[in-house]
């Protein structure tokens, strides 16, 4: 379908600013990939609002026009869930960065989506409060963006995801239409739209207010740092901490590979070298229990062969055993400027398994893969190194990706555990879900957007983006004349 881009163009132009459009070829470039850097391509237009309002007018120009969008926070994800890969207008929200209201006494603050994750404890860590969520990239990703893909952190075993976070949504949908979801209350006695939304991938609407659910600081916080000789053993320290029934804040695995990556960057050995893996827990709470969990966590982790127990219940000495873990993949970064980074989930039982799964194929595929995870909750993080000038790379890495989600798969895992589907991800969404299932999550999708202008080709296999897609065609009944309609992703 051609699209009047010069109609939108002139319309946008009587309701922006100058400053607030961005035509210029040689600028746009800086909008054609988000963190996943695998796959490129440049908008043919961006605008950058600064309010409701003109969010609102931008979508009702695009519903006009019949021009499909795509909503963009700071660029940080990394699933290609901002990539403009057909013809869309690209809305950045990074100029929304206003505090909209601190509630204290109700544990809330509401804040505008390209407000970044970090500003968010700033604002009110001298009131002894701060959210939880926590991304390594907490400290340029916006919340829109973690609303966007249900961005979890290092303290999500204890505190949940975003969407344990997120009470109510401001949302401007695909024709313009402002409304709101969720009434700000933890509980509430209605379907759960603002549920919905979270982690709908810029494909429902936009969101331009968050209420957000602040946490009490807690008394005392203590980290542990334990190194292993082989990466099960790590992992079995994981598994008998949680069977303990200690429940910590976080606990993060790195392998060998990613321990030297981070040394080598620093200049200095913050983590032993010849260590197969290093585990993180991080433990908070009253100062009472936190010492009882310790030590209890000490003494798990030296029963599965931990060579070595630090602890840190200083703030600086806890962030210098957490400054490796929150620089892993800038340490890559600087080993191989190009990298992919996966996002299985696994049972935490499987870790191991899968873990050598992970190391046998890295070496049938050729390509060197180091590992950072979530080791609470079984979120893998494989970082695929490669060049992007070696023949045939893309696919040669897309695969060894395809096959380590398959791993995950195999032992009851998922394709994701917080980076979103996007448009890496789509074509094995049906790895996971069945026709049924797949229509019931397109159906939901109409109900937003019904002309399918929001982050269009997103999320679910489409024939353009999947070989193999021809064979997900599904039929739905509609509901008012009871006729089949035919449905195949946006």
């Amino acid at each position: 379908m051609s699209h009047d881009w010069a109609a939108l163009d002139s319309d946008l132009s009587r309701l922006l600013p100058p400053d607030a459009l961005v035509r210029r070829r040689q600028e746009l470039l800086a909008y054609d990939c988000d963190g996943l850097t695998i796959d490129r391509q440049a908008p043919p237009l961006a605008v950058l609002p600064r309010t409701r309002e003109q969010v609102a007018s931008i979508l009702r120009c695009c519903h006009q026009h019949r021009i499909p969008f795509v909503a963009r926070g700071s660029g940080t994800g990394l699933s290609g869930g901002a990539l403009v890969e057909r013809e869309a207008l690209l809305v950045v929200t990074s100029r929304m960065r206003r505090i909209l209201a601190v509630d204290l006494p109700n544990q809330t603050i509401t804040v505008e989506p390209g407000v970044i994750n970090s500003w968010v404890t700033r604002a009110v860590a001298g009131d002894g409060f701060y959210y939880a969520p926590d991304p390594s990239s907490q400290v340029v990703c916006s919340i829109g963006g973690n609303v966007a893909e249900n961005s979890g952190g290092v303290h999500c075993l204890k505190y949940g995801v975003t969407s344990n976070h997120v009470l109510a949504l401001e949302v401007v949908l695909p024709d313009g239409t402002v409304t709101r979801l969720g009434r700000g209350l933890s509980d509430a006695a209605e379907l759960d739209l603002r549920g919905a939304f979270i982690g709908s991938e810029g494909t429902l609407g936009i969101a331009t207010a968050i209420t957000l659910r602040l946490l009490r600081a807690p008394e005392t916080v203590s980290v542990l740092l334990a190194d292993f000789p082989t990466m099960e053993s790590a992992g079995e320290a994981v598994r008998r901490v949680t069977a303990a029934g200690v429940l910590p804040a976080g606990m993060e695995i790195m392998d060998n590979f990613m321990i030297n990556a981070v040394n080598d960057l620093f200049g200095y050995d913050e983590y032993p070298r010849d260590a197969a893996a290093v585990l993180l827990i991080e433990l908070d709470g009253q100062a009472e229990e936190v010492a009882v969990a310790a030590e209890q966590s000490d003494a798990l982790c030296r029963e599965a062969g931990a060579r070595g127990v630090r602890r840190a219940d200083d703030a600086a000495d806890r962030a210098q055993l957490w400054k490796g873990r929150k620089s892993a993949f800038a340490a890559v970064g600087q080993i191989s400027p190009t990298y992919y980074v996966q996002d299985g989930v696994v049972p935490r039982s499987s870790l191991p398994s899968v873990l050598a799964a992970i190391e046998g194929l890295s070496k049938e595929h050729g390509l060197p893969v180091a590992n950072v995870f979530h080791a609470g909750d079984g979120n893998l993080h494989p970082l695929i190194l490669y060049r992007r000038d070696a023949p045939g790379v893309d696919a040669k890495v897309k695969a060894l990706g395809a096959a380590i989600l398959e791993a995950c798969l195999a032992v009851g895992g998922s394709i994701t555990g917080e980076h979103g589907v996007g448009a890496d991800k789509r074509c094995y969404l049906d790895w996971m879900f069945s026709p049924e299932d797949l229509a019931t999550m397109r159906r939901l999708r109409l109900a937003f957007d019904p002309s399918g202008l929001a982050n269009p080709g997103k999320i679910f296999p489409t024939p353009s983006s999947c070989a193999e897609s021809a064979r997900r065609r599904v039929t739905l009944s509609a509901p008012a004349q009871g006729e089949g309609v035919e449905l195949i992703a946006y």
